[in-house]
Formats: C-alpha cells, structure tokens, sequence
C-alpha cells in the first residue's frame, strides 16, 4: 500500500500541532479577509456573476489541471533526473498533501516532510525523496527570488503601492543577491558554511543562548540538509539530462499558471490590465509569502495581494478577487489534500488492524 505508515498517519492526525495549525490557519485567513475588505474594499460583498460564466469557468477549470498537472510533474521528472520512478497515480496524492500540509505548518515546512513520506513508500530512498523535495523548492525559489529585483527595478507601480524609496528597493536587491548567493554556496560548495554554522552554534552554547545538546542536535542537522542539498543537486545536474530539462520547464510552466490565475479571474470581471503586469505583482506577492511566519502565508498572502491590486481595481471587487484566487490556488487543493489523507488514515489503521488480529 503506497501510503504513510501508522506512525507517520498518527502523528498528522492525533498530534496537538495539527489542530493548532489548522486553527490557526482558518483565524488568520479571516483575519486577513476582514482587514482586506475594511482596508480597500469597504462595499457591499457579492458574487459578480460574470465569474460564473460557462466561458470563463471552463477557463479557471483548464487552468486548474495546469496548474496540478505541473506541480506534480516538475517533482516527477525532478525525481527521474535522480534516478528513481515515482508511480503517475502518486503524483496526485503528492501535489494535494503538499499543498494542504505546507499550507498549516508555518513558512510551508511540513509539505516537503509528508511527500518524503510518500516518496518513501512508493519506493524512492529516503536521501533521494529527500533530496528531490528540496530541489522542487530550490528551483522554484531561483525563479522567483531571479524575477523579484527585475520586477521592483522595472515597475515603478511596485515600489510605490510599497511605498518604497529608491535607496530601500536597493537595499532588497542587495539582499536577495546575497541570499541567492548564500544558496548558491550551500549547493556547490557547503563545506564552506559547514565550519562558520559549527563555531557560530559552539559559541551560542558557550553563552548559554541555548543547551549543549541542543547546541550539537542543531549543528547536527543543518550540517545533514547541507551535506543532502549539496550532494543531491550535483546528483540531480549529473542526472539525466532531458529529466532535468523537464524538471525546469515543469517549474517554469507553474509559476506562470499559479500566477495567471488572478489575471484569468479579472478578465471576466471586465479589467484590461496588463499581463506582464499581474506577473509582476503576483511574483512580488509570492516572495512575501515565503517570509510570511503564519501558517501557509495565511493572513498575509491576502493583506498583500489586496494591497497590489487595490489600485487597479475597483472597490466591492478587491475581496472577490484576493478571495477566488486563494480558493484556486490553495483553498481546493486543500480539501483535497485533506480529504486523502483522512483516506489514507482510515485504509492504514484498518489494514494494521486487520494484520494484529
């Protein structure tokens, strides 16, 4: 059976944090949907039926199977380039618990932890799924941490819904430059941070800022993602070389959909706006997001793509829009998610059951 083991349902479904997540996953987008509608909508909420239009709904549904097919096959080939298969019907569950799973845990760590899971049981070695999630993210991380200093230098509407000066936009630039940098050491050389992280956590003990053991357990795993993200990206460039082409271009063809979806939804609503625009600010909205401390972005993800958009359009659509395009984008694959999991649970426990008669 391709699903986790007992251990690893239990500790999903019975662990405290799950709830506490998940709460706090629902009280933050509420939080977020009633500052958005205070903050730039403020008009009578109602459902604008142009969004329910045959056309326009067969559009969002095309869109949507992009947008999974993607998600699901730049893993896939990402996995092929190192060396492994991974059954297509397990992609399904790969792309939806990651999307509901990521989008509870805070900074989206859990996703990448449950697909391994998954990966190992459709028979993929631990250091190999491991190694294959952190490269999924690693390559979409490039992209958009690429494009984000392309957008702000390029746009002047960015900087100023920011209200940005030049000097700070600069200052972002430099930054993001020095964390691409920073990435791009611990992918081709990481022994050269292995020793600064070692004496930077002896030292943190040496002043008691955390435990001795704490000290060593720390050093021990950031020295392991390390040492797993080094190798396994030589392992996945080393690879096959059309698997890796495809693993890119997977990457490519979902980010575009994830961010056309707002773009497809004001189109029915009548906007004209800019393509290259709604990129632009979609790209900005997601690198927000991977700093955003709540679960799944919650909260944030609509307080920033509300703020964006609230110039360009028009007051009683603001909600609408930020609300559509998380529906989309996470709220369905959510339920999704959540409803295989719950699925797997139930097939586990009852086939462990049967076995300890």
């Amino acid at each position: 059976m391709n699903v986790p083991g007992k251990a690893q349902i239990r500790l999903l479904f019975r662990n405290n944090r799950f709830l506490i997540f998940s709460t706090l996953f629902v009280a933050f987008t509420l939080l977020g949907g009633a500052l958005v509608y205070h903050r730039f909508d403020a008009g009578p909420l109602h459902l604008d039926p142009r969004l329910l239009a045959p056309q326009n709904l067969v559009l969002c549904a095309a869109l949507l199977l992009v947008y999974f097919a993607a998600d699901g096959l730049r893993l896939y080939y990402t996995v092929r380039a190192l060396g492994h298969r991974v059954p297509l019907p397990m992609l399904v569950r790969l792309v939806f618990v990651n999307i509901f799973v990521s989008n509870i845990t805070p900074m989206a760590t859990g996703g990448g932890v449950v697909q391994v899971w998954y990966l190992r049981h459709a028979g993929v070695p631990l250091g190999t799924a491991a190694a294959a999630t952190t490269i999924r993210t690693t390559l979409a991380v490039l992209v958009i941490f690429s494009l984000t200093p392309v957008f702000l230098l390029s746009m002047d509407f960015l900087t100023q819904a920011l209200n940005w000066s030049t000097r700070l936009t600069l200052y972002l630039v430099t930054f993001i430059a020095a964390y691409l940098g920073v990435l791009a050491v611990a992918i081709f050389r990481s022994r050269w941070l292995l020793v600064p992280v070692s004496r930077l956590l002896q030292l943190a003990a040496r002043l008691h800022l955390m435990r001795e053991p704490r000290a060593r357990r720390l050093r021990f795993r950031l020295c392991r993602e390390l040492v797993l993200l080094h190798r396994g990206f030589l392992d996945f460039l080393s690879g096959r070389g059309g698997a890796r082409l495809l693993a890119v271009l997977f990457t490519l063809i979902f980010l575009l959909s994830l961010f056309s979806f707002p773009a497809v939804l004001l189109h029915a609503l009548g906007y004209d706006l800019d393509y290259l625009q709604v990129i632009g600010i979609q790209t900005v909205t997601t690198f927000v997001m991977y700093f955003a401390p709540t679960p799944g972005a919650s909260g944030i993800a609509e307080g920033a793509f509300a703020h964006f958009f609230s110039n360009l359009v028009a007051p009683g659509h603001v909600l609408l829009v930020t609300f559509c395009w998380r529906l989309l984008t996470i709220y369905l694959g959510m339920f999704i998610g959540f409803l295989i999991l719950k699925r797997d649970a139930i097939q586990v426990l009852a086939w462990r059951s049967g076995r300890d008669v």
